[in-house]
């Protein structure tokens, strides 16, 4: 049975981390993702908790009956540089331990790095995961892993080839919906990358994007011409070129169980509106 988590980071510049869980019961989700914000973790910096936020946290999900099921946190473990990749893992066994104090079992992730090093940023990475092994399998946490615009690998293919190189059975896959065109160069090819992850698909984040190559890549116009930058989208359902019939019948068809996160960016005037929608969506679709 799946379970559709909200990401509440539309909310976080008007509430705390403990209110976000009174707005998505309050929106009708029973889950959240907690992806990163100043209060808590927030990307690349060591993360902020300390008991009283603890605290809040788990009497915020006693009082909404909703469930912190996942972490969302960036850190940049796969860094060249040996003493910022440290800090990195350090960072990481916080976050851990601070998953375990909320009974968080599974946490997501991106690769990090740089995809101008992105052989050096690998060697790191696996580094990273070999020092880290022995907290995700002492906290019994899963992890999930999704290629980012801008990390050492952007591409479904190869990440998932790096995902399954460090075989670890706790280690698995995230598809970025809203990453679809970055993460397949263009192509859109949902239904070959679902079943091409399947065996290792623990999450799903749900949000809409163009296609940035599209219409000789002036879709988005980035200035000056050709410089080093990625740019995405995270809008609400339909105001995008994403395949959802084909993401959702590729789901269905490996028997997808996982996590949904309904990560909308960029529209707080209309918050509240987007994520019920989606909400409602995914319920019609996975009822």
């Amino acid at each position: 049975m799946v379970k559709i988590a909200l990401d509440p980071n539309m909310y976080y510049q008007i509430m705390s981390t403990a209110q976000t869980l009174h707005k998505a019961r309050e929106l009708g989700f029973d889950y959240v993702e907690l992806s990163p914000n100043e209060e808590f973790h927030f990307w690349h910096r060591h993360p902020k908790w300390d008991n009283e936020l603890i605290d809040d946290l788990l009497k915020a999900q006693k009082e909404t009956g909703v469930k912190i099921e996942t972490l969302n946190p960036v850190f940049n473990w796969s860094a060249v540089d040996e003493q910022e990749r440290q800090a990195q893992v350090h960072n990481w066994r916080s976050l851990l331990e601070a998953a375990d104090r909320l009974n968080v079992r599974q946490i997501v992730s991106e690769f990090s790095g740089n995809p101008n090093t992105a052989l050096a940023c690998e060697h790191q990475w696996y580094k990273s995961i070999e020092e880290l092994t022995p907290d995700f399998e002492k906290y019994g946490i899963r992890l999930a892993m999704e290629p980012h615009p801008y990390d050492f690998v952007e591409v479904h293919n190869d990440a998932y080839q790096i995902i399954r190189g460090a075989n670890k059975d706790w280690l698995g896959y995230e598809y970025c919906a809203p990453h679809t065109f970055h993460i397949s160069q263009g192509k859109g090819d949902i239904d070959r990358m679902i079943h091409h992850s399947a065996k290792k698909l623990f999450e799903v984040h749900v949000a809409d994007a163009y296609n940035h190559v599209a219409n000789d890549g002036n879709r988005y116009i980035v200035n000056p011409p050709g410089v080093d930058a990625r740019v995405h989208q995270h809008n609400e359902l339909g105001q995008g070129e994403v395949n959802w019939e084909m993401l959702f019948t590729a789901l269905r068809e490996v028997g997808f169980d996982g996590v949904f996160s309904v990560c909308i960016f960029g529209w707080h005037e209309w918050a509240d509106e987007m994520n019920q929608r989606v909400l409602t969506r995914l319920q019609q679709e996975f009822s």
